[in-house]
């Protein structure tokens, strides 16, 4: 299959050219505004690389219009979030699937568009969700879908990863572009909970900062405290004695849950699945997208008693 790839310069472009790679497919032409694309020599040396979109979007096109043989099957879409969605479109509209990197898009309204340009040109928008294919996770999964009562669980998820200046001047550092703490580094988290307690049912905040957010929600089968942060003093103390530069937590009923390790080769696998058919549409990444979106409308109201991330309560 040959593939493009739009944001080759970012930082999690050389997962999606080693998955490319280790499936055995053929990256034809990448773009990005910046230049900074050494990684292509490891991997894809004789790529096209543009650093104008309407210069790579012309070149997509005359291959399109080729043959079958040399036109782009796959558009890999790893561009700034607040892009998503109109990159997306982009490879719809030369009749290629495409492979986005969550978000999909950050206002929920958006998938509803992506739906129509999927049965309009034929062609499927999947979504990279790759928590939903980490060993340790499935095998929860498949024990929780077992239950024949299911209990309400008790989780509590805490993701602390520190940034430092350049994070603000940064499209990240913007809400409007990047969705916000909860969307930028939680999609993927927001995803994991409902993919694996069911639908939300409520949702409260506690904190809604620049730099850190926390609440709580109610899912079908989970009761969940939450907490997210930029901010290296929320560090848990002998985790920065140890030099460890994040800190990633999930506790069910109170057993720690450990899915730290095992993230290697995962966009590797979002492709095998893929390629086979079998890889995340636009509504598996609705309720995640719906829920931040919920999230990030809802004013901060303090937290009373138990339903307080522990965090909260230096």
């Amino acid at each position: 299959m040959n593939f493009a790839l739009i944001g080759a310069a970012g930082y999690i472009a050389p997962r999606h050219f080693k998955a490319i790679h280790d499936t055995g497919n053929r990256l034809v032409a990448a773009i990005d505004p910046h230049d900074s694309v050494g990684v292509l020599d490891q991997f894809f040396p004789e790529a096209r690389f543009f650093t104008e979109i309407e210069r790579f979007d012309r070149h997509l096109e005359k291959l399109r219009r080729k043959n079958d043989a040399d036109r782009i099957h796959y558009v890999s879409v790893c561009s700034p979030n607040y892009l998503h969605d109109a990159h997306v479109r982009l490879g719809l509209r030369i009749h290629a699937d495409v492979i986005c990197e969550k978000p999909l898009v950050i206002n929920p309204w958006n998938l509803d568009q992506l739906a129509e340009l999927q049965d309009e040109f034929g062609r499927r928008v999947w979504a990279v969700l790759q928590l939903r294919l980490h060993p340790s996770l499935i095998g929860l999964k498949k024990a929780l879908d077992s239950e024949p009562h299911p209990a309400r669980r008790d989780v509590c998820l805490t993701y602390v990863t520190p940034r430092g200046r350049w994070y603000g001047a940064s499209w990240k550092g913007s809400a409007e572009k990047s969705g916000g703490v909860a969307m930028n580094i939680g999609v993927h988290l927001f995803d994991m909970l409902t993919w694996l307690f069911g639908p939300v049912e409520r949702t409260v905040v506690h904190v809604a900062a620049a730099e850190k957010m926390a609440g709580a929600l109610e899912l079908e089968r989970a009761t969940v405290r939450w907490f997210l942060s930029l901010d290296a003093a929320d560090l848990p103390p002998s985790h920065s004695r140890a030099g460890n530069p994040a800190f990633r937590s999930i506790t069910i009923d109170g057993e720690e849950m450990e899915f730290s390790t095992g993230f290697t080769d995962l966009h590797t696998r979002v492709y095998e699945e893929t390629l086979a058919g079998r890889g995340f549409s636009v509504e598996d990444a609705r309720p995640s997208i719906q829920l931040i979106h919920d999230i990030r409308r809802s004013e901060a109201v303090p937290p009373q008693g138990k339903a307080a991330h522990p965090f909260l309560a230096k």
